[in-house]
């Protein structure tokens, strides 16, 4: 079973003014295939020919002859979500069980939003900040370069990517103005609670 590139599930200018065409050509035309076709290349020889995305990346997690393979393959499987984390209008209300956990969680939502934003803009170069659900119970993390909480058991039900190729063309170096533009306007919360709700 071969790895693939899905479209995006939404036009490339669907995200403007918050994300723009341009950034998503290169981020899922060119950087997402690149992911794609090194794992294609990668897993070939391993063993885990054949196994899904994500018995991938967990098999080649900390292992140092597989480091190329779960780079790519994390990558791959961060971004088959992230493309799913946001919508065009997105942001908004949140669906109502949802909500509720994270008011529990956090004491608020604006208090999760407020780290979930901070965990994004404390990430030293690349990297990915996310919202995991561990024990029953919703936190805030971050993680290097294309690592997954999936990797190592971890539930991810929100992710967002903070390498500067996903937002230099928009923001220029300004992580923290698209920290909250995407938490804002660009969450597709139904997706997110559909994760929460396997989750559980």
């Amino acid at each position: 079973m071969s790895f693939e590139l899905p479209p995006l599930p939404y036009a490339q200018d669907a995200l403007q003014p918050f994300m723009g065409a341009e950034t998503l050509e290169y981020h899922h035309g060119k950087h997402h295939q690149a992911y794609v076709t090194q794992s294609n290349n990668l897993v070939q020889g391993t063993g885990l020919e054949g196994k899904t995305l994500e018995e991938v990346v967990q098999a080649s997690y900390g292992k140092p002859e597989l480091t190329g393979l779960f780079n790519n393959a994390s990558q791959h499987l961060n971004h088959l979500h992230f493309w799913k984390w946001m919508k065009p209008n997105g942001g908004g209300s949140i669906p109502g069980e949802l909500e509720a956990k994270l008011t529990e969680d956090f004491g608020s939502v604006d208090e999760f939003k407020a780290q979930f934003i901070q965990a994004g803009v404390t990430q030293f170069g690349s990297g990915w900040c996310w919202l995991t659900m561990n024990n029953g119970k919703l936190a805030v993390t971050k993680t290097p370069n294309g690592e997954s909480p999936i990797a190592y058991g971890g539930v991810a039900l929100l992710g967002c990517d903070v390498w500067e190729h996903s937002y230099y063309l928009d923001y220029r170096n300004a992580r923290p103005k698209y920290l909250e533009a995407w938490v804002n306007s660009l969450v597709n919360w139904e997706y997110v609670a559909e994760l929460y709700g396997q989750a559980g």
